[in-house]
């Protein structure tokens, strides 16, 4: 009777944690609909703002520069991040155990110090040679800068958690480096490199304050825009923006539940 009480006690927390995390979004994507300008009560159902959402250039616009900037930052982060990463393992005995703590510093300073610092960084570079003007270049400069951190120590961990003598028993068969890289290193670290892109990739698309010292006048991101239109207070039209990214995020996770369903099963199959 103790145990009853005690998992349904688990349970109730467990729906009221729930609630907790997902009311806000649930409100946002309800008011998106609504047919006022005002998110104070919710009129008539209406899909007015989304037609006028993607009929906005200037969100179209924010929307294809925040994607040129994940994509961009992500891909390259995550080949130097990976390269990062198997070199802190290859020379961790070497005391090189302060370059591990010096990977944290971009992760663990303020984004507003980071920002701040990129701004005075690329302002210099700028005013002295005449090259990195703020823009999308300079944007996605900062952001591989704080992503190669995270893939890196990815990377790290997942090789820290493998057998040493696997490595031996590439040099016992005679692997060459090429042979090394493409048969053992690179699908023992496939998840990892997979899981530090999309981890780039999210922290691309949310970042705000490092896109915001490092951008330009042309290289307006969602995040950069949504914190523009909402000085003007919260409108329909916003909650569609954030409509559309929730929804977005839960077709990824889909899919990727879907692909580890299939590559699950497949693999049940096969043995």
């Amino acid at each position: 009777m103790k145990n009853t009480g005690f998992y349904l006690s688990l349970r109730i927390f467990w729906y009221l944690v729930v609630i907790f995390l997902y009311l806000p979004l649930f409100v946002v994507v309800l008011f998106s609909f609504n047919e006022a300008n005002t998110a104070a009560r919710f009129t008539h159902f209406s899909l007015k703002w989304y037609g006028q959402l993607f009929s906005d250039d200037t969100v179209l616009g924010a929307f294809k520069n925040s994607l040129i900037l994940a994509i961009t930052s992500s891909a390259i982060s995550t080949v130097m991040g990976t390269m990062l990463g198997y070199g802190m393992y290859t020379h961790r005995r070497r005391r090189l155990g302060w370059l591990v703590w010096l990977i944290y510093l971009p992760i663990v300073m303020p984004d507003i110090v980071y920002g701040i610092s990129e701004m005075s960084f690329f302002t210099s570079i700028y005013n002295m040679l005449g090259i990195l003007r703020p823009g999308l270049g300079t944007m996605i400069i900062a952001h591989v800068s704080f992503q190669i951190p995270f893939v890196a120590l990815l990377v790290y961990s997942r090789l820290v958690g493998l057998d040493a003598k696997l490595f031996d028993a590439c040099h016992d068969l005679y692997a060459n480096g090429i042979q090394r890289a493409r048969f053992f290193i690179l699908p023992i670290l496939q998840p990892a490199i997979i899981a530090g892109f999309f981890l780039a990739f999210t922290l691309s698309i949310d970042d705000f304050v490092i896109s915001f010292f490092t951008s330009g006048p042309e290289s307006t991101t969602l995040p950069i825009y949504i914190w523009s239109a909402i000085k003007k207070g919260i409108t329909p039209e916003v909650n569609a923006i954030a409509t559309v990214l929730i929804g977005a995020v839960l077709a990824v996770a889909m899919i990727t539940m879907a692909f580890q369903y299939v590559r699950s099963a497949s693999t049940t199959s096969r043995a």
